[in-house]
C-alpha cells in the first residue's frame, strides 16, 4: 500500500473512531437528556474533536509510524495527542457552550486511547502471533543476554521472521531478577551454567551472544561453554566495529579466534588525539597493509583535514581508498591515494614537500620472518633505507611528528627482519637528537588477522580439509588485535617528546597450537576431522618471542598499556657503512653486519646492568 493510500485509510478510520467516541461518551454520561437539548453541542464537540485530533495526530506523527513495530513510545505518542485534543475541545466548549462537559470529556479521552491505540496494536499482535510463525527452515535459537542488545536482536528476528534464518526460543541471562520471566513472549530459561542443558532440552540449533560489552576472560569462558554444545555460535559485532561504521548492529558475526584473546579494550584519550589530528594533514605509509589500513580507519574518527594513503601496491591502496570514501562516508576529510615506494627517496621527498603533512605514521615494511632470511638485501632496502627516506623527508620539511611502527622482534633479534627493524629504530632515534620533528617508534608483537599472521594460513588450511601446520607444539607468541594495535600507535603519537621507543603491553603469551585448536573448533570441526601437523622451526624463528624485560623499560606506564623502552646510542658509523656497502655483501655477510650493529647495543645495555 502506498503512503497516500495508507494515510487516507488511517484518517478515515480515526475519523470514525473519534466521531463514534464522542456520541458514545455523551450517551453514556447523559442517557436521560432529550436528544434535541444536546444535539447542537454534540455536533460542535464532534467537529472540534475531528479537527484537533488530526492536527495533533500530524504533530505527533501518528500517521507516519510503522505500527507493526509499535511499542511503548508509540502508546505515549497516542496518549499525548488524545490528551491535547481533549484539552483543546474543553476550551472550545467553554467559549461556545458556556460550560465544559467534564465527565463526557473524561469518558471520550478513555475511549479514544482504547480504540485508537487498540486498533493500531491489534495489527501488531496479529502480525506477531498469526502471520509470523517459525518457518520450516528456521533454526531454533538461544539468545545469551536479555539486556537491550538481546531484546533488540529478538525483536528484529520476530519482525523479520518471514526472511530470517533464526527463530528465538529462549533467553539466557545471569540476572536473577529476570529468571522465569518473559520478554517479547520469549522466556528467560536459565543462566550461563544452564546453556548445555537448555540446548539439549529445547532442541537449540543456534546460539547468539548478545552482550557486545563483554570482554576479558568472561567472553572467552562463555564462547568455550557454547562451543562445547556443538551448535553454531554467532555474536553481536564489537563496539569498535559499530563505532567505526564497519558493521551495523543488525549484522551478527561469527565468533573469531580474536574474541578468545580476553584482552580489555583500550580507552583512547580522545581529547589529546583530537587536538593533534583533527584539522591536520596526516600521511600513512603502507596504508594498504593490515596495520596501515586500520590506522587510517581509526584516524577517520578524528576528522583530519587530509589523509594521505601512501603505498607501493596499487590494488591495496585502491581498496582502502574506496572503503574510506564509501563505507565511512566521512565528509570532512579529503582522502588522497598516493602510489609511491618508500625505497624511492626522491618520491618520498616530493610527497612530503607537496602535501606538508603534520603527522606521518610509517607502517610500510617487510614483516615476514622466513622470507627476509632468504632476502636480507630487500629487508635492508625496504625496512632500513625506506624508513630513512621517509624520516629524512619528515625532518627536511618540518613534519611535527613521525611515528614508526616497529615490532617486538627488534628486541634481542635473532633474524634479519627483527635486526632490520631495530636498525631502522636507531636511525629514527638518531634523527630525533637534532630535529624539530618528534620522532618515535612503537613496538608490539604479532597482530591477529594481519597479512603476516598465522590465522589466514590456518583458515585456508582448514577450508582445504587440513592438516593445519604448526611449527612446534610449545611455540608461543604475544598477540593483540589489529584495532587495538592501531589505536595504541595513534595514542603513542600524542605522548611523543622525541626519541622514545614505546613498548605496548602485549598481555600473556599464547600457544600457537592452542590458536590452531580453537580455530578448528570455531570452524565447526574437531581435531579428528582436521589434524594438526608439527613441521619444525623455520629459518630465523624463535620458540618464544621476547618483550623487553624489567631492566629494559622504565617501570611506570606513560599511558594505559604503553611503556617507554630503555635504549642506548650506538656507533653510527656502523649503520653508515651498512647502508653504503650493503649491495656489495652476500647474504651471509649482510646478516653478520646487521647482527654486529644490534649486538653492539646489547653489549652496552648489559654493561650498564652490571
Amino acid at each position: 500500500m502506498t503512503y497516500k493510500k495508507r494515510l487516507a485509510l488511517l484518517i478515515f478510520l480515526d475519523s470514525l473512531i473519534v466521531t463514534s467516541s464522542v456520541f458514545l461518551a455523551f450517551w453514556m454520561v447523559y442517557p436521560a437528556y432529550p436528544d434535541s437539548l444536546l444535539m447542537d453541542e454534540l455536533w460542535i464537540s464532534a467537529v472540534a474533536f475531528l479537527i484537533f485530533h488530526h492536527i495533533f495526530a500530524f504533530i505527533f506523527k501518528l500517521y507516519n509510524k510503522v505500527w507493526s513495530y509499535a511499542s511503548v513510545r508509540e502508546l505515549i505518542a497516542i496518549v499525548k495527542a488524545v490528551t491535547l485534543t481533549i484539552l483543546s475541545v474543553g476550551v472550545v466548549q467553554f467559549f461556545v457552550n458556556d460550560g465544559i462537559y467534564r465527565r463526557a470529556l473524561v469518558i471520550t479521552w478513555l475511549l479514544h486511547i482504547v480504540l485508537i491505540g487498540g486498533f493500531r496494536f491489534i495489527w501488531r499482535l496479529t502480525r506477531d502471533h498469526f502471520i509470523h510463525k517459525k518457518g520450516d527452515n528456521q533454526k531454533r535459537t538461544l539468545i545469551i543476554g536479555a539486556g537491550a542488545a538481546g531484546v533488540m536482536i529478538a525483536r528484529q528476528l520476530q519482525n523479520e521472521s518471514d526472511t530470517a534464518e533464526l527463530y528465538p526460543v529462549g533467553f539466557i541471562d545471569d540476572d536473577l531478577t529476570k529468571q522465569k520471566m518473559e520478554i517479547l513472549s520469549i522466556p528467560v530459561v536459565g543462566m550461563s551454567k544452564d546453556i548445555p542443558e537448555m540446548v539439549t532440552n529445547m532442541d537449540v540449533e543456534h546460539i547468539v551472544i548478545a552482550i557486545p560489552s563483554l570482554h576479558n576472560g568472561a567472553l572467552k569462558e562463555l564462547i568455550h561453554l557454547c562451543n562445547e554444545t556443538g551448535v553454531s555460535v554467532q555474536m553481536l559485532p564489537k563496539i569498535e566495529d559499530l563505532m567505526t561504521g564497519k558493521i551495523s548492529v543488525s549484522n551478527l558475526k561469527n565468533v573469531e579466534v580474536e574474541d578468545l584473546l580476553g584482552r580489555a579494550p583500550v580507552k583512547l584519550d580522545i581529547g589529546a588525539i583530537s587536538e593533534y589530528v583533527t584539522g591536520t594533514t596526516v600521511m600513512v605509509t603502507g596504508a594498504g597493509g593490515s596495520i596501515g589500513s586500520e590506522i587510517c580507519r581509526q584516524l577517520m574518527r578524528f576528522s583530519p583535514r587530509k589523509l594521505l594513503l601512501v603505498g607501493h601496491g596499487e590494488f591495496s591502496i585502491y581498496h582502502i581508498d574506496m572503503e574510506l570514501k564509501t563505507t565511512l562516508e566521512q565528509q570532512d576529510t579529503e582522502i588522497i591515494p598516493v602510489i609511491g615506494d618508500v625505497q624511492d627517496k626522491e618520491r618520498m621527498f616530493q610527497i612530503v614537500q607537496e602535501y606538508q603533512p603534520a603527522i606521518i605514521y610509517h607502517a610500510a615494511a617487510h614483516k615476514h620472518v622466513p622470507l627476509m632470511e632468504y632476502n636480507p638485501h630487500e629487508a635492508v632496502k625496504n625496512n632500513v633505507i625506506g624508513t630513512k627516506n621517509v624520516a629524512e623527508a619528515a625532518d627536511t620539511f618540518g613534519v611535527a611528528k613521525f611515528v614508526m611502527v616497529s615490532t617486538d622482534k627488534a628486541v634481542n633479534p635473532t633474524n634479519v627482519m627483527g635486526a632490520s627493524k631495530r636498525i631502522a629504530e636507531m636511525i629514527v632515534q638518531g634523527l630525533a637528537q637534532h630535529s624539530t620533528t618528534k620522532f618515535v617508534a612503537v613496538r608490539f608483537g604479532n597482530v591477529l588477522g594481519s597479512r603476516g599472521s598465522v590465522i589466514p594460513l590456518f583458515k585456508k588450511q582448514i577450508a582445504a580439509g587440513g592438516p593445519v601446520t604448526v611449527t612446534h607444539e610449545e611455540m608461543t607468541r604475544y598477540f593483540m588485535t589489529i584495532p587495538e594495535a592501531s589505536r595504541l600507535v595513534i595514542q603513542a603519537g600524542t605522548l611523543a617528546k622525541g626519541g622514545e621507543i614505546f613498548v605496548l603491553d602485549m598481555g600473556e603469551p599464547v600457544k600457537i597450537s592452542d590458536l590452531a585448536k580453537n580455530l578448528i573448533k570455531l570452524s565447526g570441526f574437531t581435531e579428528a576431522d582436521i589434524p594438526i601437523q608439527y613441521s619444525g622451526l623455520r629459518p630465523g624463528e624463535k620458540m618464544y618471542e621476547e618483550l623487553l624485560n624489567e631492566d629494559e623499560v622504565f617501570p611506570d606506564q606513560v599511558y594505559e598499556k604503553i611503556y617507554v623502552g630503555r635504549t642506548v646510542e650506538v656507533d653510527k658509523q656502523l649503520i653508515v657503512d651498512l647502508l653504503d656497502k650493503h649491495e656489495d655483501y652476500n647474504n651471509t655477510e649482510l646478516k653478520d653486519k646487521m647482527m654486529k650493529i644490534v649486538f653492539a647495543e646489547r653489549r652496552v645495555l648489559e654493561a650498564m646492568k652490571a
